[in-house]
């Protein structure tokens, strides 16, 4: 039986609707009763299944589950307005109006899950709710001498190793003349599209540098064509090119996707309090991208909204709730993509990242 405090706390959005007929907090209550719901399934699956998690990253789990909630709705809302012809979300809304009623509904549930994870951090101290103890997983490191982590480009399709990097070392070339071209033109959106493009792209190279951890080719390469579609696309073929938007979006879920899956397994292995089996994995990576999806969206629209009020161009834009749905859509395309490849493509350096915690 849950807690009565948090049983509570799931009744409140009832209450309100039931007596008040809903009032201004009504939607910061119900994302704090899906925050409550989701603590009451972390523990019930920490308790019954294999799944092992500790007090901080139970938390971090409800966080990303209420996000990853908001944006399932929407894309609910917005699908039945589709196909139905419902006016949940939609209705005779303008695109921006109906985009501007997702964004605050986003921010409920950004706030809510703030406050959620805040009282949950003070509430689970003082409660034995969520066990530290558990049962101790056998963690399974590379065998000495051989490659843990399969190339899937170079295994399948015979390309080099010399020719994937040639390709990086192109695409970095190029992100350069945007960023001169950017300079000369003075245009603050080339100039800062380019410039983030080409620090992401170094960022493995400083990894792997400074921290040792073996980035491969072929994630170099990843990395290096999503900033380089987005920078191409922020130079002009968004414009041009109606799917250009739905490729670099499913490209940067992908990778979101990734970095997510790498950094959970590596605290699975390094941590005898946390354990993951990989069907649960898999839906851990299809929640952190949701959830990153909202975060990414409600930044656009407040770069929109700076852009609006001191009349400046946004280096970021959002373009009416069909393109902002759309993006979440194809945000889950990349993340199942990377949450399939990752069990054997990204051991290898989460396994390197468990070796820098253990140092």
């Amino acid at each position: 039986m849950p807690p009565w405090e948090l049983l509570v706390l799931v009744a409140i959005p009832v209450v309100d609707a039931a007596l008040l007929n809903q009032t201004l907090i009504s939607p910061i209550a119900v994302y704090l009763a899906v925050a409550a719901v989701a603590l009451i399934v972390a523990v019930d699956v920490h308790t019954f299944t294999s799944v092992r998690m500790n007090r901080s990253f139970t938390v971090v789990l409800v966080v990303i589950a209420t996000l990853a909630v908001g944006a399932a709705w929407n894309i609910a809302q917005w699908t039945a307005d589709a196909t139905l012809g419902t006016a949940y979300l939609v209705g005779d809304r303008t695109q921006d109006a109906a985009n501007h009623a997702m964004m605050i509904d986003f921010l409920y549930a950004a706030i809510a899950g703030s406050v959620a994870g805040l009282l949950f951090i003070a509430y689970l101290r003082r409660r034995s709710f969520v066990s530290t103890a558990s049962t101790e997983v056998p963690r399974t490191a590379p065998a000495e001498g051989s490659d843990p982590t399969p190339s899937f480009v170079r295994g399948r399709f015979g390309v080099s190793e010399e020719h994937i990097r040639r390709f990086s070392w192109t695409m970095q070339l190029v992100l350069g003349g945007l960023l001169v071209y950017g300079l000369v033109i003075r245009d603050v959106t080339t100039i800062a599209n380019a410039s983030i493009a080409l620090m992401v792209t170094f960022l493995p190279a400083v990894l792997e540098h400074n921290y040792r951890l073996p980035i491969e080719p072929e994630l170099v390469f990843w990395l290096t064509t999503a900033a380089f579609l987005h920078t191409l696309g922020s130079a002009g073929l968004y414009g041009y090119i109606g799917q250009w938007d739905t490729l670099t979006h499913s490209m940067s879920a992908s990778l979101v996707a990734a970095t997510g899956y790498t950094i959970v397994r590596a605290i699975d292995l390094h941590s005898d309090d946390i354990h993951f089996p990989t069907r649960t994995m898999f839906a851990f990576i299809l929640l952190f991208v949701l959830a990153v999806g909202v975060v990414w969206e409600l930044v656009e629209f407040g770069l929109d909204l700076a852009a609006q009020r001191f009349g400046f161009d946004a280096v970021l834009a959002q373009h009416g709730v069909d393109d902002t749905v759309g993006d979440l859509l194809f945000n889950l395309a990349g993340a199942v993509i990377a949450a399939t490849l990752g069990a054997s493509y990204l051991t290898n350096v989460s396994h390197q990242l468990v070796d820098r915690f253990d140092d």
